[in-house]
């Protein structure tokens, strides 16, 4: 009788610890991506601009536009 009980309640514990662990994951990734997009944005046209710049082009909005569409299909 006793024995039935500690499996019993050696398994409601293991369920409970695994849905906190995920619950508190979830959480966890959410704050970290989020911090870390902020940190690191991505890329936008803005962007393309000053690189292009920077290797000594005077970008036209139709190569900016076509880099950023080339990005978009690479993801």
């Amino acid at each position: 009788m006793m024995m039935d009980i500690a499996i019993w309640l050696f398994i409601v514990l293991l369920v409970v610890a695994i849905l906190a662990g995920a619950i508190g994951g979830f959480f966890f990734a959410r704050k970290y991506f989020k911090n870390y997009l902020e940190k690191n944005p991505p890329i936008n046209e803005q962007m393309i601009r000053a690189m292009m710049s920077q290797m000594g082009r005077k970008p036209s909005e139709k190569q900016v536009r076509q880099v950023m569409a080339s990005m978009k299909q690479a993801k």
